[in-house]
Formats: C-alpha cells, sequence, structure tokens
C-alpha cells in the first residue's frame, strides 16, 4: 500500500525563495530507498508560490489572487525540477489538482488511475495544488488538506506529515512547559498555533487534515522533515512526531469520495420516522419523511442530512433540486441508499 509523504513550504523554499536542496536531496534518497524495498511514495509538496515570490521581486506572499496564481505558475517550474534531482534517478511526475477535481466522481477515479498507474511504474507523483487555476471559493484551502485527501484517494497505509518542527506540542515550541504530544487524541486547541509566512497552513490544518486522514482509516505522524533519517524511522514504527491513529472502520472507495472529496451544497432536515430508516434500515429518504431543506442543490449535488436533534448524521447525493423539495413532498425520492452514508 502506497504512502504519502507532504512537505510545506518551509522545508521546501528557504529565505530568499532559494530551494533547500540538501533537504529535499535527504527526503528524496529516503524516498528512493522505500521504493526500491518495494513500498510506493506518493509526495505532496508546498513551495511553488515560495518560490515563485523572488521571481515576482517580492518578499512576502501577498494577498492578490492573480499576483499568487503567478508565483506559483513561475514557482512550479522550479519547485518540480528540484524534485526530479532530489529524487533521481527514480523519476519524478508533476501531477496538480484542483478542489474540483475531487469534487467531481469523474475526474476524481481518473486521477487515482493515473497516480495509480505512475506508482505501478515505479515513478514518485509530486502533487501539488493548481494555484494558477484555483480560485478562492474552490480552493482545498492548504495542502494539508491536500495531502489527506490524495491519502484517502489513493487509500494509502500511512499519511506522514512534515514540517519545521517536532510534532504538535502542548503550546507553542520553546515556550515554557511546552511538551510534544505524542499521540493526536491528546490535542487540544491550545496546542495549535498560527499560520507560517509562506504558506497557507499551520499546526491547526496539519492536525484537521490528520483527524480527516484517520477518519477514513489512515493513520497519520506529524513530524519535523529535518535530518539525515526522518521517513524510514518512521514507516518503520519508531515513536515520532505526534501520531494519530487511523479509524477501524473503513468504507467503500466510492462512500470515502462522498464523504471527504465531494463538497456539500445544501441540508436537509428529516423527521424521526426518516432517520429511524435511514440509519437503522439502511432506507432510501423519502419526501415525505423531509422537514425542510436550505441551499440551491441541484441533482447530483451532495448534501447533509440533519436529525430532529439538528446534528448532521449523514451525507448523500441529492436526487432531484431543492426547487422540488418541499415540506413532506410525497411520491420524491430526495436521495437513494447507494448513495447515501450515514457517520
Amino acid at each position: 500500500m502506497t504512502v504519502v509523504v507532504k512537505l510545506g513550504s518551509g522545508l521546501v523554499a528557504g529565505p530568499g525563495g532559494r530551494v533547500r536542496r540538501s533537504l529535499l536531496r535527504a527526503r528524496g534518497q529516503e524516498i528512493c530507498r522505500i521504493v526500491r524495498g518495494g513500498e510506493p511514495v506518493c509526495v505532496v509538496s508546498s513551495g511553488a508560490i515560495a518560490l515563485g515570490l523572488p521571481r515576482l521581486g517580492l518578499a512576502q506572499r501577498p494577498r492578490s489572487v492573480a499576483q499568487l496564481q503567478a508565483a506559483s505558475a513561475l514557482g512550479q517550474v522550479r519547485l518540480q525540477a528540484a524534485w526530479d534531482a532530489a529524487l533521481a534517478p527514480i523519476p519524478a511526475a508533476q501531477v496538480l489538482l484542483t478542489a474540483a477535481d475531487v469534487g467531481d466522481r469523474t475526474t476524481y477515479v481518473n486521477a487515482r488511475g493515473a497516480i495509480g498507474a505512475l506508482l505501478r511504474f515505479g515513478a514518485v507523483p509530486v502533487v501539488n495544488e493548481n494555484d494558477a487555476t484555483a480560485t478562492d471559493e474552490i480552493t482545498f484551502g492548504d495542502n494539508d488538506a491536500l495531502a489527506a485527501q490524495v491519502a484517502v484517494l489513493l487509500r494509502a497505509r500511512l499519511l506522514v506529515l512534515l514540517t519545521e518542527v517536532e510534532g504538535v506540542y502542548s503550546r507553542a515550541p520553546g515556550t515554557p512547559g511546552a511538551e510534544l504530544i505524542a499521540e493526536g487524541v491528546h490535542v487540544g486547541d491550545a496546542a495549535l498555533g498560527d499560520t507560517s509566512p509562506l504558506g497557507r497552513g499551520g499546526m491547526r490544518s496539519k492536525v484537521l487534515a490528520a483527524e480527516l486522514a484517520a477518519a477514513a482509516g489512515i493513520p497519520t505522524v506529524i513530524a519535523a522533515g529535518t535530518g539525515e533519517s526522518v521517513l524510514e524511522p518512521i514507516l518503520a514504527g519508531e515513536p515520532r512526531g505526534t501520531r494519530f491513529a487511523g479509524a477501524e472502520r473503513s468504507e467503500s472507495a466510492f462512500k470515502l469520495w462522498l464523504r471527504f472529496g465531494k463538497p456539500v451544497r445544501g441540508r436537509i432536515e428529516v423527521d424521526p420516522g426518516a432517520h429511524r430508516a435511514l440509519v437503522d434500515q439502511g432506507a432510501s429518504l423519502l419526501g415525505v419523511g423531509v422537514v425542510s431543506c436550505e441551499g440551491a442543490f441541484e441533482p447530483g449535488d451532495a448534501v447533509e442530512l440533519v436529525g430532529p436533534d439538528g446534528v448532521t448524521f449523514a451525507k448523500g447525493i441529492a436526487s432531484v433540486p431543492a426547487s422540488e423539495l418541499s415540506s413532506r413532498t410525497p411520491g420524491v425520492e430526495a436521495v437513494h441508499r447507494d448513495r447515501l452514508i450515514v457517520f
């Protein structure tokens, strides 16, 4: 099974937008040894914007979407060249994704097939968000979330999020009383800090990504990406960083996509009878059990299902538009049971 490894901007780009070649080479050679040992590795790499900023004459990350896209386009060339050199002689492949690619079932399956083919050929896919075409409304938010989505897409055996600190700390690293948290279940809000100056992520985004992957049954490790030996000890089970255990239950590939990949476009509140039928009997949601709906969703959009207590208990794909699903609409199948997942 595949291992997904994510590196943040701070590990890839140094001061002045210079590539941290010695660090990438160390991680690249570890990855080569892992691949030669029979375990496929997929890399999710930040750094395109950080590497592109100097080419725009900028020292800090701009707010303008157009400037960010320009920096990404310029930096992506440098990023891929750096990984190509770091992973030699194993070939590095470039895969650029957007949230829309993950949200659409056809492109999701195509992406999984393409990355899977690269892994079978012994190449290392280097995945990044396609910032040059993504918009504020349709993005992963940061590459930690992208890494978690890629791990779910590939049904990886392990997700490793590499950063500049040893893992998740009880408070800001370097402050009095700060202690490394070994197990993710003990992570609280006090341990989560701010975003980094060059990237969009931060420890909070890493923890959220780890929890997403763990919910899909994929264990995750947040650890330092510096040093001579990082990945091989983690894969060998040595205690490094902060580990999040994967949930024991694993869904089908379709339901994993529905739960984690497809964005929600609306909410449907159901009555107690419909709630029982969906949870206990695996039934479809019929219009007669609908109390109310929110959002201008269309057939094929994902909707959350909310019970009488106001708690979201399921997610499904709408069979009819919101405009045709008024309260207690008879003779309508709102969500088919085969296109539904109960949490």
